[in-house]
């Protein structure tokens, strides 16, 4: 399971990441539907992502960097949007980890790094 590609471990990190981000904003107090999506966008574009990346790369683990660099390294058939390569490319490698993360049930050390992005 831990060996899945970086490009299968961003798919499900980009979805969790979604959830948190939701939850959080949530939490934040904020109800309606047009003001958390637009909220949420900031945090789960690209550029979100690999700002969220900046802001725990610091805490990171080398095993967590090298699943981070696994994501970021592969190859995909998709394009980025509105980002430049190395951006996209970043939020991927933080998608990877976050469904690293997420998949070997470390959902503590997951805690730890949201409390860094969403201060």
């Amino acid at each position: 399971m831990l060996q899945l590609s970086g490009t299968t471990l961003a798919y499900i990190g980009d979805s969790i990441y979604e959830v948190k981000v939701r939850e959080y904003l949530i939490e934040k107090g904020l109800t309606k539907v047009d003001e958390l999506h637009k909220s949420a966008i900031k945090y789960t574009c690209a550029t979100g992502q690999a700002e969220a990346y900046d802001l725990i790369e610091e805490l990171l683990t080398e095993e967590e960097v090298s699943i981070f660099k696994r994501g970021r390294n592969a190859e995909s058939t998709r394009k980025p949007r509105n980002t430049s390569l190395g951006i996209y490319k970043k939020a991927t490698g933080f998608e990877s980890l976050v469904g690293y993360l997420y998949l070997s049930k470390e959902f503590e050390r997951l805690n730890e790094l949201y409390n860094k992005i969403f201060l």
